[in-house]
C-alpha cells in the first residue's frame, strides 16, 4: 500500500511539473483551431469474434492528425449479422459522439462538421433512414436504429461510407499484421517527429 501511495504522489508530481512548464505543448491535430471544428469518428465492428459470439465496438475520433479519443469493448448484446453488430457499435458510441460534440462547443469550439465513418453500407441505410430500409431481420432493433436516425435528422451527426482497407476502427476491433498494422498505428498515434 505504502508503494502504491509513492507512485502516486511521484506521478502527481511529474503531471504537475509537466502541466507548470511552458515549454511543453500537447498537440493532438495539426492545421489550428480550425480543425478542431470538424470532427471524424471511425466506428467499426467485428461480428461474433468472442468466445458466446457477442461482437466487438471499436472507434476512433480526430480532428485531423492523430486520435483524440479510441474505445475498444465487447458489446453487450449477442447479434445476429454484421450489420445489426455495426448498429450496436454505433449505439455503444453515439453518446459520447454528442456529448464530445457538446463539450467542444462549450469549449468555445463550434463544430462544423460531426462525421461518423462506417464501413458497413446497410447499417449506413439503416441508420439514415430507418423505416424506409427496415426488413423482417432489422425489426428486431428499431430503438438503437431511431434513436441514431432522429440524431441523423436532427443534424447532430453525419454518417459517411469508409472503405474498409481505410477504417482506422479495426484497429481496435480486429488484430492487424503488416502494413495494415504500421498504417492505421501511424494514423492513430499522429504525426511523428
Amino acid at each position: 500500500m505504502a508503494a502504491a501511495r509513492i507512485a502516486w504522489r511521484n506521478y502527481i508530481r511529474d503531471v504537475l511539473d509537466f502541466s507548470q512548464d511552458e515549454a511543453q505543448e500537447i498537440v493532438i491535430e495539426q492545421g489550428g483551431r480550425k480543425s478542431l471544428r470538424v470532427m471524424k469518428w471511425m466506428i467499426d465492428a467485428s461480428f461474433a469474434v468472442h468466445p458466446d459470439f457477442k461482437s466487438h465496438t471499436g472507434g476512433t475520433l480526430s480532428f485531423g492528425g492523430g486520435a483524440a479519443q479510441v474505445m475498444s469493448k465487447k458489446q453487450k448484446l449477442n447479434s445476429r449479422s454484421s450489420t445489426e453488430a455495426e448498429l450496436i457499435a454505433v449505439d455503444d458510441v453515439v453518446t459520447m459522439i454528442l456529448w464530445t460534440k457538446l463539450f467542444m462547443e462549450w469549449q468555445g469550439y463550434p463544430i462544423e462538421k460531426n462525421i461518423l465513418y462506417q464501413d458497413n453500407k446497410s447499417a449506413i441505410l439503416l441508420e439514415e433512414n430507418f423505416c424506409k430500409s427496415a426488413g423482417k431481420r432489422s425489426r428486431a432493433i428499431n430503438i438503437r436504429c431511431f434513436f441514431i436516425t432522429d440524431q441523423v435528422e436532427k443534424g447532430n451527426v453525419k454518417i459517411e461510407y469508409c472503405p474498409t482497407d481505410d477504417m482506422i476502427a479495426d484497429f481496435m476491433t480486429k488484430p492487424l499484421q503488416g502494413e495494415k498494422f504500421r498504417k492505421f498505428s501511424n494514423l492513430i498515434l499522429g504525426p511523428q517527429d
